[in-house]
């Protein structure tokens, strides 16, 4: 799926450097891991809903051996296609989050999407798995820096007005952070 995953224009430039193995996701997982082992530093795009075909594999042949692999995963929000029974990708934090030695990322917007594939380049010099999240519509741009994210920690987005008479905050990631920001802007809720 190089179309749906954004790899036309990379097949093009480096064809040596890509490689298509259809509908095989568990190949494709166990094809990384090799690549990895060899000193390599693969990365795997794929929609989430494919990825979870390969969960065995994402355990064994990744996770448990701690191997350099970046998973650019794509979700498809169940309510986003005809097919949505078949094809959504609403799992993939809960299945991701659980595996040992993985790094999960959701990234808010495109600055931040950039930010945490640099840092997925920079855990492979720690030899060690991560995953970053891409939602539909996440290519919102941001006027808003982001050299470095954190990770495990949160970040203060938007502070409550100075009245404080409601104590509400409003927790979100990835791509809900840009609907809770506006949410909370117009109850005057803290964003984070």
């Amino acid at each position: 799926m190089r179309e749906g995953s954004g790899m036309v224009r990379f097949r093009r430039s480096i064809p040596d450097r890509y490689f298509d193995v259809g509908i095989a996701e568990q190949h494709a997982v166990t094809f990384a891991a090799g690549l990895a082992c060899e000193g390599m530093k693969p990365v795997v795009a794929i929609y989430s809903t494919f990825l979870q075909r390969a969960y065995d594999q994402l355990i064994h042949d990744v996770a448990l051996q701690n191997l350099p692999v970046m998973f650019a995963h794509r979700s498809r929000p169940a309510w986003s296609a005809p097919t949505a029974r078949r094809t959504h990708g609403s799992f993939d934090l809960a299945y991701l989050r659980c595996l040992p030695n993985m790094t999960v990322m959701a990234p808010a917007d495109e600055n931040e999407c950039r930010a945490d594939a640099l840092h997925g380049v920079s855990r492979w010099t720690r030899r060690a798995p991560c995953a970053t999240r891409e939602a539909p519509g996440q290519a919102s741009r941001s006027t808003r820096k982001c050299a470095r994210c954190t990770i495990g920690k949160g970040e203060l987005r938007r502070e409550a007005g100075r009245s404080r008479t409601q104590r509400i905050a409003l927790l979100a990631f990835g791509s809900m952070l840009q609907p809770a920001l506006a949410a909370a802007e117009q109850i005057d809720a803290t964003g984070r």
